[in-house]
């Protein structure tokens, strides 16, 4: 099986979490910090071994995953179509999680980086590039809104997709904000993402009634 660049970067990021991990471990608090607050406290430790080694496990899962689903999607053909935002957004993904694993072992010896800062920074990284890849994303089983009327309907995919591309482009601008107004950061990244799930729900939903009412208007041939 071939492996793109994009995917060797993955697995190669996953291995540099687990070096970083075997190499820090020593230094190490025996319950480290593990969550925090919307205001950046501390309100969460775990054990050092899953404090250490948690987020890298997840980051090998979620990247096998990323691999396997080009490879699995009935519509893999569409897929490699937009192809090169995909593998941009694994990429893009795989450096916020690297930010967060950094954050988290940095303040656990003492170099105190608040997660009100990494999260809006990250989120609103991510949720810009989110944007341009719903644009450019094709009707798959896997990537991008999927509904039950966006799967349905190649049209309603598109529409939907092109409206959700802009409002992920402004949550984007809006998590961003969360560094200046860092007491209310939680809420200016998880906010935007509800708006975003309702409105494209209820807008395939409608978008998909109104192409069944063409469809039946429309003369037979």
């Amino acid at each position: 099986m071939r492996f793109r660049k994009s995917e060797i970067i993955i697995f190669g990021m996953a291995l540099l979490f687990f070096i970083i991990g075997i190499y820090l471990y020593p230094r190490m608090p025996e319950r480290m910090a593990s969550h925090w607050n919307i205001h950046g406290e501390v309100d969460g430790y775990i054990s050092k071994f899953w404090g250490v080694f948690l987020l890298p496990f997840i980051f090998m899962a979620l990247a096998l995953l990323f691999v396997a689903i080009p490879r699995i999607d009935p519509l893999k053909a569409n897929i490699e179509k937009f192809r090169k935002y995909y593998d941009g957004f694994i990429i893009l993904f795989s450096i916020f999680w690297f930010s967060i694993y950094i954050q988290t072992i940095l303040w656990n010896i003492g170099i105190q980086i608040s997660p009100t800062i990494v999260f809006p920074v990250g989120f609103g990284i991510l949720f810009f590039y989110i944007g341009i890849l719903c644009e450019n994303v094709k009707r798959n089983w896997f990537i991008g809104i999927r509904t039950p009327w966006t799967l349905s309907s190649e049209k309603v995919w598109e529409k939907t997709h092109r409206n959700g591309g802009k409002m992920f482009k402004i949550a984007g601008l809006v998590a961003l904000l969360g560094v200046l107004f860092q007491d209310y950061a939680f809420l200016l990244i998880l906010i935007p993402v509800i708006l975003i799930v309702a409105y494209t729900f209820t807008y395939s939903y409608f978008e998909y009634q109104k192409e069944l009412k063409r469809v039946k208007k429309a003369p037979p041939d």
